[in-house]
């Protein structure tokens, strides 16, 4: 890595005093996110769909290009990828409807549930009881809570999830995990699960959809 633990909180600890008090914002809208697939609304798949692209589109242009950026070159590549990532879903959420939210008792929508939890409330748990506190710790809204919480979403739907949604979240899981193994950022190992769990069952729940599909056409 070409910067330190010392510069990579530095980063969290500038990122979180400069955006204050946004990081509730953030958390809020993730809340409201979860409150509107069990509302089962109309328009909730629109909403939640723009409110995931924003969450992608904040930490690629606000924490990689604005900050992470600052120790690190490569972090505008990272932030070019989360932006496409946050458009992707607005093209396909909210433009072309084609996502569907819903949570389901199945194995997979049990998978969704836990990792919107984990990103929520019990990655920064972990931080904390790990010695990092506000503000130089990772907020919700920043890249690897995001991802996580963006698996658990797409585990939460319930038609066929196009496959480019998943290849920014399946790299992430990837690059993201080195901090917890170079910086000691335990709690992202929770992004190496949600990446490898997440992804194996989105594509057992997206073949499952299309077996289903291709019987009630038969």
């Amino acid at each position: 890595m070409p910067f330190t633990t010392e510069e990579f909180l530095r980063v969290f600890d500038k990122y979180n005093q400069t955006i204050f008090p946004m990081q509730f914002v953030l958390t809020l809208l993730g809340i409201v996110a979860v409150g509107l697939v069990v509302s089962r609304k109309p328009f909730a798949n629109k909403i939640i769909s723009g409110l995931l692209g924003f969450l992608w589109l904040w930490a690629g242009i606000i924490y990689h290009f604005i900050f992470f950026t600052k120790i690190s070159p490569p972090a505008y590549v990272f932030g070019a990828l989360f932006v496409f990532q946050g458009l992707l879903f607005l093209y396909e959420g909210v433009l072309r409807n084609r996502l569907s939210f819903r949570a389901s008792q199945k194995f997979y929508g049990i998978f969704g549930a836990m990792f919107i939890a984990y990103a929520l409330v019990i990655y920064p748990l972990i931080g904390y009881a790990l010695g990092r506190t506000f503000p130089a710790s990772p907020t919700f809204g920043t890249p690897c809570q995001t991802t996580i919480f963006t698996f658990g979403f797409l585990l939460w739907t319930d038609k066929k999830i196009p496959s480019s949604l998943l290849i920014v979240p399946i790299l992430w899981s990837i690059v993201g995990t080195s901090a917890a193994l170079s910086f000691g950022i335990k709690e992202d190992f929770g992004l190496l699960i949600a990446g490898t769990i997440g992804t194996a069952s989105i594509i057992w729940h997206n073949l499952r959809s299309k077996g289903e599909k291709l019987l009630s056409t038969s």
